[in-house]
């Protein structure tokens, strides 16, 4: 498809890279600033350039004015980050799971920079993060959104977009995965340590002279890394069957927006 015959696909081309750029700019593991720019652009354009010849793209009519376009523009990202988004739920999760554990142990006042979201960040939300990531990437998870990206042509045309009211709604109520997901994920270590309050509750009461609070802090800490290792599997587990539904969460979305249209 190169050079291209016309101004109409050379304008197509340019709609299906944002589109793949969308998907890319809020996709977890290659989102944020972990990725340097520079190979995320490379990366987009050359999943484009592999793709485009493959796709049953039909040139849109030349936009008459340069606003016409910026709208064809933003429409085609709005696809790849709705896509993008049901992923960004999972893992927004999994950083609120993180941090729940991290203010039980202890850990609210120790923060490190985390390059995703280019900020500060609790160290367990960081290490749960990259645990996830290792098996985002092992699943082969990002060969879904690829397919998915490219599978979306089918279903919604250059400049097919539309947000309707079912297709926000679903959105809307995967949301609530944040919480749900989070508590699950931290309850093993939030039920310890729980139990490790009540007891040494308990000591305060029999032992008035004992220092509970210096006891209270490495004690905190050794037994959340312990419920850690222990159910590091069940974690993966349960990240496993998540990462498992989104294919499903993406065919839904399809079918929303085709119903809509």
């Amino acid at each position: 498809m190169l050079p291209f015959p016309s101004l109409r696909e050379v304008i197509a081309f340019a709609l299906v890279l944002t589109r793949v750029a969308g998907i890319f700019a809020a996709l977890p593991v290659f989102g944020g600033q972990r990725i340097p720019l520079q190979i995320r652009v490379v990366a987009v354009l050359m999943i484009t350039l592999a793709t485009f010849p493959s796709l049953s793209v039909t040139p849109p009519a030349i936009p008459t004015d340069a606003f016409a376009l910026v709208g064809l523009l933003l429409c085609e990202m709005a696809v790849g980050l709705t896509l993008a988004f049901v992923a960004q739920i999972l893992f927004s999760a999994i950083e609120f799971g993180g941090q729940i554990i991290g203010m039980q142990m202890g850990f609210t006042m120790a923060r490190i920079l985390d390059p995703t979201l280019g900020g500060q960040a609790e160290i367990i939300s960081v290490l749960q993060t990259l645990f996830a990531t290792l098996l985002f990437l092992t699943m082969n998870v990002h060969h879904m959104f690829i397919r998915a990206i490219v599978d979306s042509f089918s279903v919604i045309p250059i400049g097919g977009w539309h947000l309707n009211n079912e297709v926000i709604t679903f959105l809307v109520v995967r949301t609530k995965d944040i919480f749900v997901l989070g508590v699950r994920l931290a309850a093993p270590v939030m039920v310890s340590l729980l139990l490790t309050s009540v007891a040494l509750g308990v000591m305060a009461r029999s032992f008035p002279q004992m220092n509970i609070f210096m006891v209270s802090m490495p004690l905190n800490i050794g037994i959340g890394f312990v419920v850690l290792g222990a159910t590091l599997l069940i974690f993966f587990h349960v990240l496993e069957v998540s990462f498992g539904q989104l294919k499903g969460q993406i065919d839904m979305i399809f079918r929303l927006v085709g119903k809509g249209g």
